[in-house]
């Protein structure tokens, strides 16, 4: 399957996508870091690391509605030479001891102008696959490809962050993110794909269909922050306990580790018979976190940590790359783009919320509270994909938010 979505998609998208994606994970801890080394003030990094995840939360899904709109090249292109320019101020002033309030302005503008490329690669994979006339089996093999790529870009991208700050400077990680936002963004602007996507995404869909969302898009819009919260609150409970243990260092190992199973196991999802449907596959998928999560409750160890949360990391993949593929199906084509940036600017703001509200709680209650927060979002998605109904039509224009009595079983 892998050997015909690289066939699909050929040599150079997969590469530039990838490269033009990275920057996107390496802008949120490098600004930390940065600010975090200049300023001397954890308070000042966090309100500006805190602008910029808002600032992507809330752009990110305009930028996907341009592009659904005016096609990909000149958005895409627009807004990575933007979100260069934009990093590489944030780089100087925080170098020149700007005031938190500058910093938290350009943070949000680094936010606000990240070009998307991880939902936008996924929209125009899917795009191609269908008019070559793939099948199902195919697309679902095309979007495990691109999640995996996203899990990768987000273990590289934080690793890349620290490699640079011990050996040089947090500025010089943000420096070659900007740098990779310039040539590789352009790239991947300018990849004759762009083109041939624009024409179905301009011209052949009317102003209702563009408007028409069904109700259950919404939910996996829902499940999707939650999802972003339990990578947030993992984060802080794995922080405060590596804290804790007298190992801090070991924290970013840790959510590395979990992050390379993630991608593991996101690969292997093209294996999932055709048979099995997305349904099943989210319910499986969302059972998995609340069983997996759970035991982060109860570890107290480094090496309990390690085996709890790299088991955890194999039902990651399983359902961002489920959601993904049930908004392909519900979603008019006309605002697959912007849906597909929606999800992803979801894991964004619930991440960056959780963090906040479960950094608090770690700080006063340890770890386990932290771990209970992550536990409680796993409930959540259990129990939206259990009372949401998704119905995958082969025109996918409608859709409706219905009891799960009334579901189909796969």
């Amino acid at each position: 399957m892998y050997r015909d979505t690289l066939s699909l998609l050929g040599p150079a998208l997969p590469v530039v996508s990838f490269l033009g994606r990275l920057p996107t994970a390496m802008c949120q801890l490098g600004s930390l870091l940065l600010v975090a080394e200049t300023s001397g003030s954890l308070a000042t990094a966090g309100l500006t690391g805190g602008a910029l995840a808002a600032g992507q939360t809330v752009a990110g899904p305009l930028i996907g509605r341009l592009a659904d709109r005016h096609g990909q090249r000149g958005i895409v292109l627009a807004a990575s030479l933007a979100n260069a320019v934009a990093v590489t101020a944030l780089v100087l002033a925080a170098l020149a001891d700007a005031a938190t309030g500058a910093l938290m302005v350009l943070g949000a503008l680094a936010g606000a102008t990240v070009p998307q490329v991880g939902p936008l690669a996924r929209t125009r994979s899917v795009a191609l696959a269908r008019r070559s006339g793939a099948d199902d089996r195919l697309v679902g093999a095309v979007l495990s490809f691109e999640g995996t790529l996203d899990e990768v870009s987000f273990v590289l991208g934080p690793a890349l962050v620290g490699l640079a700050a011990a050996l040089a400077h947090p500025a010089a990680a943000l420096l070659l993110a900007a740098l990779l936002l310039a040539g590789c963004g352009t790239a991947f602007a300018l990849h004759p794909t762009a083109r041939a996507l624009a024409p179905a995404v301009t011209t052949r869909t009317s102003a209702a269909e563009r408007m028409r969302l069904p109700g259950s898009a919404y939910a996996l819009r829902g499940t999707m922050v939650l999802q972003g919260a339990m990578f947030g609150a993992s984060q802080a409970g794995i922080t405060a306990l590596t804290e804790q243990l007298g190992a801090p260092a070991q924290a970013g190992l840790v959510y590395a580790a979990m992050g390379v199973m993630s991608a593991a196991v996101g690969l292997s999802t093209a294996a999932v018979p055709a048979r099995v449907g997305l349904t099943t596959r989210w319910r499986a998928a969302t059972a998995g976190l609340v069983v997996l999560s759970a035991p982060l409750l109860l570890v107290d160890s480094l090496g309990a940590l390690y085996a709890v949360v790299v088991v955890l990391g194999a039902a990651y993949a399983p359902h961002l790359i489920t959601v993904f593929g049930l908004t392909e199906r519900t979603v008019p084509a006309a605002r697959l783009a912007e849906s597909m940036a929606f999800l992803t600017s979801g894991i964004v703001g619930g991440q960056a919320l959780a963090l906040a509200v479960s950094g608090r709680l770690a700080e006063g209650h340890g770890a386990p509270a932290a771990f209970a927060v992550a536990v409680g979002a796993a409930v959540a998605c259990a129990v939206l994909s259990w009372t949401v109904r998704v119905v995958s039509p082969v025109s996918p224009v409608r859709e409706e938010l219905r009891p799960a009595s009334a579901a189909p079983s796969g």
